[in-house]
């Protein structure tokens, strides 16, 4: 990098994001036509941090939980960054808790599916847990047959990230740090990392991701939420009703190993076709295994605009998603099977919960020409991802 003091600047920002400094403000966006934003008519705003527990070793969790004016309240745990629990009111003003997860810690430190957490360093899968870097080879942890899968065996969902409350522009916000050493999980590099989880009073759950590092490494930062709008743990998601703003995914080799072979295909006239509304399981018996694919958004990255929404009939509570990602992942819990037993002793069975991940394209360390995902030294990795929930 030429500017030095550019340089300075950010390897100082790279100090504050571990200390936990000043964090990004957030920003109101109106409901959209015929629509209200969901409101109970709550408390004011606040947070609230509780101890959550230990870690085998001894390390303390704490859960905060924040609730804005109107009466969301999102809890998020300093293990794995995790959103424990979002409950929001259906068009009645009934609150529930519509996010799959646990009521301890111990559920989230046994095997589980990512269940809320903040996955890194790379979101998605690397192709035979290997890429190269500057003609390096970079070896990884193959935790998924032979590739890597959502940072490796121990990844940013199963650390413990230092957190702090922060103001945030119309809501109450939570900062998290971590540092990723260099050569942790087989990455390069020293990688400080900023979460910021932000309930606004718009009833808005808005997440932004910051990152600096001192080597060239990918990144490829998300949250891992399973939704279900009716409830976690009422039924499955087959009746809801989404529309993804994507024309193509990103085809893979086989419906068991999902890496991307470098084509986008076509959505129209498939059973990836969500570009007008549609319910989730009109057509997954035709995806095999379930949909687990990558959806190539139309804004292309690079701004914040809508990729997805999504309307649950029977409560009226709608999730829009606005992320600057080129990409959004869909999963459908196919791997569910209801050996899974979450919050008040419910199980969860195939399909309970949906994940709409916000990222980048799957195994771009190795395919040059999806947009590129390594983050070098002297630039700021930084993206959102905003949830709109509203009622109807």
């Amino acid at each position: 990098m030429r500017n030095p003091a550019r340089k300075a600047a950010l390897a100082a920002l790279a100090l504050a994001l571990v200390a936990g400094l000043a964090g990004p403000a957030c920003k109101k966006e109106a409901a959209a036509p015929g629509e209200t934003a969901a409101a109970t008519g709550g408390p004011r705003m606040s947070i609230k941090r509780e101890s959550f527990g230990s870690l085998p070793g001894g390390a303390r969790v704490d859960i905060y939980t924040l609730t804005n004016a109107r009466g969301l309240e999102a809890r998020v745990m300093t293990y794995g960054g995790t959103l424990v629990s979002l409950k929001v009111p259906d068009r009645r003003g009934v609150l529930a808790d519509v996010t799959l997860g646990f009521d301890a810690l111990a559920g989230y430190l046994g095997e589980n599916p990512y269940f809320g957490a903040v996955i890194g360093r790379y979101g998605n899968r690397i192709a035979k847990a290997r890429f190269t870097i500057d003609g390096v080879e970079c070896r990884l942890a193959a935790n998924d047959r032979e590739n890597s899968l959502h940072g490796g065996v121990k990844g940013f969902d199963k650390v413990v990230w230092t957190a702090e409350a922060i103001p945030v522009a119309d809501g109450i916000g939570l900062r998290l740090a971590y540092l990723s050493r260099d050569g942790e999980e087989g990455f390069p590099g020293n990688l400080a990392v900023k979460v910021v989880y932000a309930l606004t009073d718009a009833d808005e759950l808005r997440i932004d991701y910051e990152a600096v590092t001192d080597k060239k490494t990918p990144v490829n930062l998300t949250n891992h939420a399973y939704w279900n709008l009716r409830g976690e743990g009422d039924g499955d998601v087959l009746g809801h009703i989404l529309q993804l703003e994507a024309d193509a995914v990103t085809a893979v080799d086989s419906p068991a190993n999902l890496i991307p072979t470098g084509a986008f295909a076509p959505v129209a006239g498939t059973p990836f076709d969500f570009t007008a509304p549609r319910a989730i399981g009109e057509r997954i018996a035709r995806v095999e295994g379930g949909y687990d694919h990558n959806f190539v958004l139309r804004s292309g990255g690079g701004r914040l605009a809508r990729a997805a929404r999504v309307e649950e009939p029977e409560s009226g509570r709608v999730l829009e998603i606005w992320t600057d990602q080129p990409g959004i992942q869909l999963y459908t819990g196919n791997f569910l099977d209801g050996t899974v037993v979450g919050k008040g002793g419910r199980a969860y069975g195939k399909h309970a919960g949906f994940c709409l991940e916000t990222q980048h394209f799957p195994d771009s360390p190795n395919r040059p020409d999806f947009p590129s995902t390594v983050l070098e030294p002297g630039r700021m990795y930084r993206t959102t991802t905003v949830h709109k929930f509203m009622v109807k």
